[in-house]
């Protein structure tokens, strides 16, 4: 398979393959596809574009209800980018990460508007204070990441950023098409669109490899 498929090139793939699929890892990619074909019709809305695209991350990727709000929850989606680099033979995603969108993930992980501690200060939220120096600590370890190209890292604190940015849309912490945060919204629209279909080939490259079993599962009637 060829990096840069199209939803409908991936569809076409996974309906000649998907009688060799575990039934958990076959449901993932299916949901996860129809998302990423959603998406990719909505040409002009990104900020519905953004949030079709998130859901189609938590159908490759999500087994419980947490998030990325919790460390251990950002543990735990370093170790699945990790499983997604190691089987990733084309190395897609590194490529993507160090060259395409060098540049966007470098603005993304300085903007403190993307970073969660800095509106729990702004919240109120006690013990939120120092937000500065923890965000000036979170971009010492993401240059740390970048100088070393530890792509799992980077990958695990940028999607950290993109979940705050998913919250600000869904919670009704944003308006609809507002300026205001355009830039994030279109970079992160960008970053998804090419991500996920390279996570998704790789995970029907790799359908026998323990994708978690999804939190949802069909329920007969």
């Amino acid at each position: 398979m060829g990096r840069g498929m199209t939803p409908e090139q991936l569809k076409s793939i996974q309906r000649k393959l998907r009688d060799g699929f575990p039934e958990d890892m076959s449901l993932r990619v299916h949901r996860a596809i129809s998302w990423l074909q959603r998406a990719a019709a909505e040409k002009d809305d990104h900020d519905v574009a953004f949030i079709l695209l998130w859901v189609a991350f938590n159908a490759c990727y999500a087994d419980d209800e947490g998030g990325f709000s919790s460390s251990r929850e950002r543990d735990k989606s370093k170790v699945w980018f990790e499983k997604a680099l190691r089987l990733d033979d084309e190395a897609m995603v590194h490529d993507a990460v160090w060259t395409k969108f060098n540049g966007p993930i470098r603005k993304l992980l300085g903007n403190p508007y993307v970073f969660q501690p800095y509106w729990n200060d702004r919240n109120g939220i006690p013990g939120y204070e120092n937000w500065q120096d923890s965000f000036d600590g979170a971009k010492v370890v993401a240059k740390r990441s970048l100088d070393s190209q530890n792509t799992a890292t980077l990958l695990s604190i940028v999607f950290n950023r993109l979940n705050v940015l998913r919250n600000q849309l869904i919670h009704g912490g944003a308006t609809w098409n507002s300026q205001v945060n355009r830039e994030q919204v279109k970079e992160g629209r960008m970053i998804l669109a090419f991500l996920l279909p390279c996570f998704i080939e790789i995970m029907m490259n790799n359908p026998h490899e323990d994708w978690g079993k999804p939190f949802y599962p069909v329920v007969g009637l």
